[in-house]
């Protein structure tokens, strides 16, 4: 389109139109520009289309090796910013789906995801079960996927990419209303301590996080939503909730200055960002000072549930079981008392 437009447009100057996407994460984007994975740089298939990335490619050779530059068309470049970002959340949909299947039969999706990230053909990154996922970057390029593909009449491609997104949704809403019903089925007025509001740790980015949705499935059920997140302010979420038409009473929307204040007289701690400083936490304080019985709903798989059952907290943790060993004990030597399983039902 850009190509087109300036096409039309008369003049002495010479171009040439290169496409350069970045692969930069949220919270290392100066780590992974100073040491890239790979940079990517489309051209047209032309003499003059590959010297104009020839050059594009001499500024990045400065602190890039040229192994690590690579160049290709315009649309192979533009898809594959793309395919990258919609990739990397079919990982993620995957392992979630997974973890509702997990919580139905026992099994701990955290050793699933250990199980297969060790066969080298997938890889453990991206197997992290949670409540979903967020920011800027994966749904938008999804469904930028999917137009093209329904614009080019796949129908059925695009379908297949629409489902990472609708399970995505699926996620959130199955953990809210999990939240809603392990509550004796009603939340009115009850106070809930939100701890994370962003869509990752070790940034304040709010956008397409999974505890909007969340926070406004537990208040349109009346709740109290007492937020605690080191780096989001109300405004920030207030203007994404406008941004997503989501109408919501801001005065049950509560954000605190410590996970202490979020925590005083709540009946439930839900856990939705994976901050490092949520595992420091004194959880028999908090548990003192909620009401009883106390919930914990771990959206990230990120504390210890058998210390916080120990402790006397109900305890849902994301990819589990409630009320199940999920880890198989196989006995060892030193189990002197041990009997096997055909002798013990022998007995």
């Amino acid at each position: 389109a850009l190509s087109r437009v300036l096409a039309a447009s008369e003049g002495p100057h010479t171009y040439w139109i290169l496409s350069n996407p970045e692969f930069l994460a949220e919270g290392t984007a100066m780590q992974d520009l100073a040491a890239p994975d790979r940079v990517l740089i489309g051209g047209a298939p032309t003499d003059e289309g590959l010297a104009a990335a020839g050059v594009l490619a001499d500024i990045y050779a400065n602190w890039v090796p040229r192994d690590r530059i690579l160049t290709t068309n315009l649309w192979s470049s533009e898809l594959s910013k793309l395919v990258a970002n919609a990739m990397l959340a079919q990982r993620v949909s995957s392992v979630n789906s997974i973890s509702l299947l997990c919580e139905k039969t026992g099994a701990d999706v955290k050793e699933v995801s250990r199980a297969i990230g060790t066969d080298t053909r997938i890889g453990s990154k991206f197997l992290n079960a949670s409540i979903g996922f967020g920011g800027s970057c994966f749904q938008k390029d999804i469904l930028n996927l999917v137009y093209i593909c329904e614009s080019e009449g796949l129908h059925e491609v695009a379908q297949y990419w629409q489902q990472v997104v609708d399970m995505n949704e699926h996620q959130k809403k199955t953990f809210s209303g999990r939240i809603i019903s392990s509550l004796f089925n009603t939340v009115t007025n009850k106070k809930i301590a939100i701890l994370g509001f962003a869509f990752k740790k070790d940034t304040g980015d709010v956008r397409e996080t999974p505890a909007l949705t969340v926070c406004h499935m537990l208040m349109q059920d009346g709740a109290l939503v007492h937020v605690y997140d080191p780096k989001v302010k109300k405004e920030d979420a207030l203007s994404e909730f406008r941004y997503h038409n989501m109408e919501i009473d801001d005065t049950r929307l509560v954000f605190e200055a410590s996970a202490g204040a979020a925590v005083d007289g709540a009946h439930a701690i839900v856990v939705l960002t994976e901050w490092d400083e949520f595992k420091t936490y004194d959880y028999s304080a908090f548990y003192k000072k909620m009401m009883k019985p106390a919930f914990v709903f771990d959206g990230r798989a990120l504390l210890n549930r058998q210390k916080l059952e120990a402790i006397g907290f109900e305890v849902h943790t994301i990819g589990q079981a409630r009320l199940q060993d999920t880890r198989m004990r196989i006995p060892t030597e030193c189990d002197e008392d041990a009997e096997p399983p055909a002798k013990k039902a022998k007995q």
